[in-house]
C-alpha cells in the first residue's frame, strides 16, 4: 500500500525553526516529484516547495530563502526545514507524490 507521513510539526514562537519530514511507504521516493503543500485557518491550499527527481528545488515566494526542500534518500524521505518561522507559517503541512496525499502534520507559530 502506498502511503506518505508526514511528522514534525509543533508549536513554536516566531523566528524560531522546525524541519518536518515526508517518510514514503510502498515506493521509493527518489523516482518522483515530492511537492510541500500547506493549510492554513481560512487559506486556500497551497503547494510551497517542490524538489524534482534531479534535486531542483522552486519554492512559493512568501517562503523563499526561509524553507529548504531536500531529499535524504536512505530514509526515503523528503525533508522541509523551516527556519525563521512567522505566525503566517501557521498551517497543516502535507507532502504530496502524484496524487497521493500525506494525513498532515501542524504547525503552529505563536508568540
Amino acid at each position: 500500500q502506498v502511503q506518505l507521513v508526514e511528522s514534525g510539526g509543533g508549536l513554536v514562537t516566531p523566528g524560531e525553526s522546525l524541519r518536518l519530514s515526508c517518510v514514503g511507504h510502498g515506493f521509493n521516493l527518489r523516482n518522483f516529484p515530492v511537492d510541500w503543500y500547506r493549510q492554513g485557518p481560512t487559506k486556500e491550499r497551497e503547494c510551497i516547495a517542490t524538489i524534482d527527481t534531479r534535486n531542483i528545488a522552486n519554492y512559493t515566494d512568501s517562503v523563499k530563502g526561509r524553507f529548504t526542500i531536500f531529499r535524504v534518500n536512505h530514509h526515503n524521505a523528503v525533508y522541509l526545514e523551516m527556519n525563521s518561522l512567522k505566525p503566517e507559517d501557521t498551517a497543516t503541512y502535507y507532502c504530496v507524490v502524484l496524487n497521493v496525499w500525506g494525513q498532515g502534520t501542524q504547525v503552529t507559530v505563536s508568540s
